[in-house]
């Protein structure tokens, strides 16, 4: 930080105003330069719980493998002396992903106003620090200003702070930017820019001060551009002479901000030398006596954590040993099943929408539901509960495939819309249905962002198609699928992908769920011993990093999503979903299937043989589907008997017990795996080996599917059908 150390009585000049001003809560992202500084003179995290990070004795905690100390975060309630108010601090861990942490920040600040009913951030605010390369360089910088001002994304006013040290590692400013000030791509959203000299220090105090003024009064974000400098290299053995010479070689000669600004109010008498040497030993001591006490420190991961659910963890309680029944009362469903498919008598709709509720009103009265029903007894059934839902990205509202119809539009009065789902119960829970912004970068990392404040929520985004996921790549790899490991934190935030093979080319047709299963935490060769009394099943959503699953029917659907709010600990849940099943009238479930004392079924056997036969010759294991086209086909070459189609519903935490239950049932079978994908890719690399152990190496488990390719899928519908034709053609002979 030295260049610009005046960064941190900027800070806190921003949070002891803003605390003037009404707010109590401080949700913060920063990189790591300045980060310990930051934690122990603005967060206030004990100086000796810092200094134990230091240790190279300390051994890891008992959860994770734990992060590098300047990635950490935390969680701080302290008096502000400036407001005489208790306030919140929370500092968000982020990986070396320059500005990764924005829309994450952004996110848990809204979650935070939206669960604390401050609808105008008058309670909650964000604060982010960037750096100059980084603020003008990277693309979520641009994604996270355009949510400043949308209905359901806005925090009411960020206050942004840019340490630009006019350095980007190695990069000068003319390489590294177009434009004039490293800060220019803040003008998309009109935001006021305060470029401020960090040698003045009165003059940063003031601009805080009326950034936080400006920031009250109109809810807007305001950024602060501290012109700074980096006194030494990149870290601490980077030498900046090689790249700067002429700017080092003045740097070496100038005083730093604290010289400047002591001899400035020694000389004018606001103090004595002695007077400030004094203040300068009594904090050398604090950091002394901290560092001595550092040494009794033991590693206690929930030091760090940056978002705490109080509460949701009983310390020393009994976990819970199974999982519970996701299921609801039938008059319940029907209930929510009504609601979702009658309009209000006022409502002008379309005619097209008008069949389509009438399509589900009739499937209704059979007890039947379709893809979009089961999500919409799902969400509406915890709406019910007390649980807010939240479902966000491009097109949900409708759907990208004009399914959902969650929001209807009146044809005749301009903005009249109406939720179905909203308008259960008097004392429901709200549903936040809503567009995103054609983004998955910022969009997923906002919503990540809110699904960590509540443990009580469901928080969903939905890719307009899957293959768009690698977009917001970053966010997967670096938050969501070790976020538990790295940080001890958790996420119960499910990301909804649209797979499946149409002939709609290599863009649209794969989640890429190969990625998502080669990041999963389970072990290929080994069963899980379940412990505390847990049963297998339990133990192994307990200790995966997240949940993949293919669901082939509604009821699954209905029941995956349930399930993720009903257990004693969350995790993020991947679901590959359908785009041609949403219409399949084989693809229904019975709400007989989603009522009291039923679950969700990670294995679903073939109901031709229910528990099994000695006369199926072969065994096809497939997920998603594929297995409507092997039935079809099944039929068709006339081996309803001897062949039989099981489906493996949940990928991760591979469902070694109920595979090998299923395999024992079959014991004149052999066994094929078919998927749509190609061979290099969807779900074979994962199974295979795991099947395996799950046989204990009795029986080879062989393949059926499209071979190994670059692209996902072929853009030629013709050659598309002949793959699925012969994929097909491989699975029964």
């Amino acid at each position: 930080l030295e260049g610009c150390e005046v960064l941190i009585p900027a800070l806190k000049q921003v949070i002891d105003a803003s605390s003037e001003l009404g707010v109590d809560s401080f949700v913060m992202g920063m990189p790591h330069r300045g980060r310990l500084n930051v934690l122990a003179n603005v967060a206030r995290k004990p100086l000796d719980q810092i200094f134990a990070q230091f240790d190279s004795a300390l051994e890891l905690g008992e959860e994770g493998s734990g992060d590098v100390k300047y990635h950490l975060g935390t969680y701080q309630e302290r008096l502000n002396h400036a407001s005489n108010k208790t306030i919140k601090i929370s500092l968000c861990a982020n990986p070396s992903h320059l500005e990764a942490v924005d829309p994450i920040v952004q996110g848990k600040t809204r979650a935070e106003q939206f669960y604390g009913g401050d609808d105008s951030g008058e309670k909650s605010m964000s604060i982010l620090i960037h750096g100059d390369a980084a603020f003008s360089g990277q693309g979520v910088v641009y994604e996270t200003f355009h949510l400043s001002d949308l209905p359901e994304y806005s925090t009411h006013g960020t206050i942004h702070v840019v340490v630009n040290n006019q350095i980007g590692f190695t990069t000068d400013p003319r390489s590294s930017r177009s434009s004039p000030y490293c800060t220019d791509v803040a003008r998309v959203v009109g935001a006021p820019i305060f470029h401020v000299n960090a040698d003045d220090p009165e003059a940063v105090m003031h601009t805080c001060k009326v950034a936080a003024e400006w920031r009250k009064h109109w809810k807007k974000d305001v950024v602060i551009d501290l012109v700074c400098y980096r006194r030494n290299g990149h870290n601490e053995v980077d030498n900046p002479m090689f790249t700067q010479p002429r700017m080092y070689q003045t740097i070496q000669k100038h005083q730093s901000v604290l010289d400047l600004y002591r001899e400035m109010i020694v000389s004018d008498g606001t103090v004595t030398r002695d007077e400030y040497d004094a203040e300068v030993s009594k904090y050398d001591q604090i950091c002394e006596s901290a560092f001595a006490e550092a040494r009794d420190q033991d590693h206690q991961t929930d030091k760090w954590l940056d978002s705490p659910w109080k509460g949701f963890f009983a310390k020393g309680g009994t976990p819970m040993s199974d999982v519970p029944s996701s299921g609801v009362a039938k008059d319940t469903l029907r209930h929510i099943g009504s609601a979702f498919s009658i309009p209000p008598a006022d409502f002008n709709i379309h005619a097209g929408l008008k069949r389509v509720l009438g399509q589900r009103a009739d499937m209704l009265s059979k007890d039947m539901v379709d893809w979009a029903g089961g999500e919409a007894l799902a969400i509406g059934s915890l709406l019910m509960e007390g649980m807010h839902v939240r479902l966000s990205g491009q097109d949900v509202e409708r759907g990208t495939f004009s399914h959902r119809h969650h929001v209807l539009h009146d044809q005749k009065i301009d903005r009249k819309e109406y939720c179905p789902l909203n308008n259960l119960a008097p004392d429901q829970a709200k549903y936040t249905v809503c567009n995103s912004s054609l983004s998955e970068y910022g969009v997923l990392g906002f919503e990540l962002g809110f699904s960590m404040t509540n443990p009580h929520s469901l928080v969903m985004w939905e890719a307009q198609f899957g293959d768009f996921n690698n977009t917001a790549q970053c966010i997967i790899d670096q938050f969501i699928s070790s976020g538990q490991t790295k940080w001890v934190r958790q996420s119960g935030l499910v990301l909804l992908l649209p797979h499946g093979y149409e002939g709609m080319g290599p863009e649209h047709s794969s989640a890429r769920p190969e990625r998502f299963l080669q990041m999963c935490s389970d072990d290929c060769d080994t069963i899980p011993t379940p412990v505390d009394g847990r049963s297998l099943e339990m133990q192994q959503l307990h200790d995966i990093n997240w949940i993949v699953a293919n669901c082939s029917t509604p009821a699954s659907y209905y029941h995956i999503l349930r399930r993720q709010l009903s257990l004693d600990f969350r995790k993020p849940l991947i679901i590959c979903t359908p785009k041609s099943l949403l219409r399949l009238p084989e693809a229904r479930s019975s709400l007989d299937e989603m009522c009291e004392g039923t679950h969700f079924q990670r294995v679903i056997r073939d109901p031709t043989f229910p528990k099994g036969s000695a006369s199926v010759k072969r065994t096809l294991f497939c997920s998603g589907k594929v297995y409507y086209d092997l039935v079809k086909e099944r039929q068709q070459v006339g081996m309803e008997s001897t062949v039989a189609i099981v489906r493996v519903e949940q990928l991760s935490p591979f469902p070694f017990d109920v595979v090998s239950d299923v395999a024992a049932s079959f014991p004149s079978a052999s066994f094929k795996w078919v998927q749509e994908e190609p061979k290099n890719q969807g779900y074979w690399q994962y199974v295979q080996p795991r099947f395996s152990t799950a046989l204990q190496h009795s029986q080879a488990l062989t393949y059926a599917g499209r071979p190994a390719s670059a692209a996902p899928a072929t853009g030629s519908k013709k050659t598309h059908q002949n793959e699925l034709d012969n994929l097909l053609h491989s699975a029964f002979h």
